[in-house]
């Protein structure tokens, strides 16, 4: 979970290599009408954001050996809605200052999320609470290190 340009993609994929689970990647989970008011420079608000939350809850719970995905999930609000149709979930959130964030947005331009809803995606943000399981780590640690903080934190299957 996280802003944009944190890494979620990169490590969630990561992730579902190192555990053999299959990699639901977020932003093909938005709808056209979603992809169209981000790249326009429009953020999302929390109706907007509704079926995007459905369908990568969805594609999280079609797979039957176990499944990563990359999904902002920046409200609670957001994070219950998927814990309510997909069950425990651990969301892991790279954390980093806005300069990286920014830096690493600019460096991906072909993306449809522009640097200029980084602030609004900042600000939607919703640190998560003391009762949620949200594994919080350093976004600037090397992926395979944030990958094994991750693999450490989930249950032995």
């Amino acid at each position: 979970m996280g802003v944009a340009g944190c890494g979620k993609s990169t490590l969630a994929e990561a992730l579902a290599q190192h555990l053999g689970w299959t990699f639901v990647e977020g932003d093909l989970c938005h709808p056209p009408e979603n992809v169209a008011r981000m790249t326009a420079g429009i953020p999302l608000d929390d109706e907007a954001r509704q079926p995007f939350l459905r369908n990568v809850a969805t594609a999280l719970t079609a797979s039957r050996q176990g499944a990563v995905a990359s999904c902002s999930a920046l409200k609670r609000d957001y994070r219950d809605l998927i814990r309510q149709q997909v069950g425990d979930v651990l969301f892991a959130l790279p954390h980093l200052s806005r300069a990286d964030l920014e830096r690493r947005m600019s460096q991906r331009p072909a993306h449809f999320m522009p640097t200029s809803l980084l602030d609004s995606q900042l600000a939607t943000l919703e640190p998560p609470g003391p009762d949620e399981r949200v594994l919080v780590i350093d976004g600037n640690l090397p992926v395979a290190e944030q990958v094994r903080r991750i693999a450490d934190a989930l249950p032995p299957s």
